[in-house]
């Protein structure tokens, strides 16, 4: 994969040159066949393969002869004829072939002079593959220039084949990124960007190996909190990291909700990268960090394992911003949404610090699994918009027991919404929000939602893994309806489903599970 810098407009070649170009080419046969087309006559050919080999074009054919019987040919050429091109040849000799007219029939092999701008807007993102390069002559006083065929790999157009002008040389076989300027100008985008994706998904294969879900720590704190036994300095942290942690009801404000999500730990690297010290201190991710120096401080041989612990739990910026430099391995593939459940054994005795110790660092990296699934599904989609992600779990107080809700919010907006946001034009409900929510609520069981808010109208989705609880919350989505149009809501479509969402790979394009214009 090569990267390719910004290399300004490319445009696409008219379609007359090409024409001019392929008339009366001579193709050379590898192999001299005398009679494969009778003198004074013509045959139909399909170009199957294409290769650049230096210089020159190698092709296969597969020629149809006047009798009906089919063969296939290689020949080199001085010019590129994109796989697929249907053609017309003679033969003036017996080692040669003479093209006479391409003819490209289907829009899907036909090399691009122009883009569809209906099929490809504005914006998109396109990716495809180098097929061929070449010099063009340079007048004198002019800077050289370079023509290739690419092949289009994504969008409605994957499959065709653009003839494109750049002033750089584009390496044979290397895969490209360009964004649609115009329907005959390119921008080609560096693929730093990707290799930053393709670290993010390392790291977070990396981090869910690490993981475990936070209802075993809070649990062992619990005990460590209630417990007289305990080094005292390590039973006030354990009580005020409970104590900071929300119950259901206090959710219910806006206030209390946008406080839990602030501190939920998804935004701790930014608040040191920003130098708000003062906003740490409440940070739940802050408190597991301070919790495990804490307990590697008093638990006996183990300051060169919680570094290393700590080390592998945290990203590279809070590595950085707490002077631990270790560095770890990681391995790939994807995230998903929810986190599943995973617990460690449960902490027997206040004592057993190299067990809490497991526990906080577990739950650190399950904090972080969510922030790289942040990073993960943020970017600009195909379609030229930009989405953002912010993905968390806040542990809520239920009774005696802790419940974590798992949340995910997405908002999707075109550059112009953007722009128009930045400039504090335009009110920034008008882009595409997305949210997904989590959890386990006794006696209802796992339950997930997916709303949408869409240009202020709000629809959404729920599913209930057990039936009952699915038929009670269908019962109820009248009611629901109701109270959100007495908030100044338009509400679109609301359904309760049994079981859990669609699984599967998605990218982020289709994480589109509410359309509107279906």
């Amino acid at each position: 994969m090569t990267e390719i810098n910004n290399v300004g407009a490319q445009t696409a070649l008219n379609p007359q040159v090409i024409k001019a170009a392929l008339t009366s080419e001579l193709l050379t046969l590898t192999q001299a066949q005398p009679g494969l087309v009778k003198p004074g006559e013509t045959a139909q050919a399909e170009v199957l393969t294409l290769r650049q080999n230096g210089n020159e074009f190698l092709l296969v054919l597969r020629l149809a002869q006047a009798n009906g019987a089919q063969v296939q040919v290689q020949a080199s050429s001085s010019q590129p004829i994109p796989q697929g091109s249907q053609v017309t040849v003679s033969q003036p000799e017996s080692n040669r072939l003479a093209l006479l007219v391409q003819q490209a029939t289907a829009s899907n092999v036909a090399t691009l002079t122009r883009l569809d701008t209906t099929k490809v807007p504005v914006g998109t993102l396109l990716q495809g593959k180098v097929l061929t390069n070449q010099a063009l002559p340079a007048a004198a006083g002019q800077a050289a220039g370079f023509r290739s065929l690419v092949s289009l790999l994504n969008t409605a157009q994957a499959g065709a084949t653009l003839t494109i002008d750049s002033p750089r040389p584009l390496a044979i076989g290397s895969l490209l990124s360009a964004q649609v300027q115009g329907d005959q100008s390119l921008r080609f985008v560096p693929l730093s960007g990707r290799q930053e994706q393709l670290d993010i998904t390392q790291q977070l294969q990396a981090q869910q190996g690490r993981q475990a879900s936070l209802p075993s720590l809070l649990g062992g704190l619990q005990q460590i909190a209630g417990s007289s036994q305990a080094n005292g300095e390590l039973r006030a942290a354990a009580a005020n990291l409970l104590n900071s942690l929300p119950d259901a009801r206090q959710l219910s404000t806006p206030k209390t909700l946008v406080e839990a999500l602030n501190n939920s730990g998804v935004f701790l690297e930014a608040k040191l990268l920003g130098g708000l010290a003062a906003g740490v201190a409440p940070d739940l991710k802050a408190q597991l960090v301070r919790l495990v120096a804490l307990v590697s401080a008093n638990a006996p041989g183990s300051p060169a394992v919680s570094a290393t612990t700590l080390a592998q739990a945290l990203p590279a910026m809070a590595r950085s911003a707490l002077g631990l430099l270790d560095r770890v391995s990681p391995r790939q593939p994807p995230g998903a949404f929810p986190l599943p459940s995973r617990l460690l054994q449960a902490l027997e005795d206040e004592s057993d610090l190299q067990q809490l110790l497991r526990l906080a660092s577990a739950a650190i990296s399950r904090l972080q699994s969510h922030a790289l699934s942040s990073l993960q599904q943020s970017g600009t989609l195909e379609n030229g918009n930009l989405q953002t992600t912010w993905q968390t779990e806040i542990p809520v107080r239920h009774g005696q027991d802790f419940i974590p809700l798992q949340v995910k919010l997405q908002r999707e907006e075109t550059a112009q919404q953007q722009a128009d946001r930045q400039a504090e034009a335009k009110d920034p409900l008008l882009a595409l929000w997305r949210i997904e929510l989590a959890f386990d609520l006794a006696p209802l069981g796992p339950l997930q939602v997916q709303a949408q808010l869409n240009q202020g109208r709000l629809s959404g989705q729920l599913w209930a893994e057990r039936e009952p609880t699915a038929r009670l919350i269908d019962a109820q989505l009248g009611n629901l309806r109701e109270r959100l149009l007495a908030r100044g809501l338009e509400v679109g479509d609301l359904e309760c489903h049994p079981g859990i969402p669609p699984q599967g790979p998605r990218t982020r394009v289709e994480q589109r599970w509410v359309d509107e214009n279906a």
